[in-house]
């Protein structure tokens, strides 16, 4: 336990950025689904929105030091390529 003022501070503020951390990476996963999702079975409108859209929470986790840059790059490079891919085409039924 924590005996000085400082040290009882520090825990509270610690405890404060983890959750704080917690949510936007949750955030971050989520969206992250969403777009995975609508690359798979939505229109190419919805797949640059929700792109956009996660794109956007990862920058702000970089910017904040949620995540780390290179790994905000890393991810973006990630789901771009995923835009970018052609659709797949289903098999033929013989």
């Amino acid at each position: 336990m924590p005996h000085t003022a400082s040290a009882k501070k520090s825990i509270r503020q610690t405890e404060k950025r983890n959750t704080r951390n917690k949510a936007a990476k949750k955030a971050i996963k989520v969206q992250i689904k969403k777009f995975l999702t609508a690359a798979k079975e939505g229109t190419p409108e919805q797949k640059k929105a929700e792109f956009s859209s996660a794109v956007g929470k990862i920058d702000k986790a970089a910017r904040n030091n949620v995540m780390h840059k290179n790994t905000a790059s890393r991810r973006k490079s990630q789901l771009a390529k995923i835009l970018a891919a052609p659709p797949k085409k289903a098999p033929a039924a013989k």
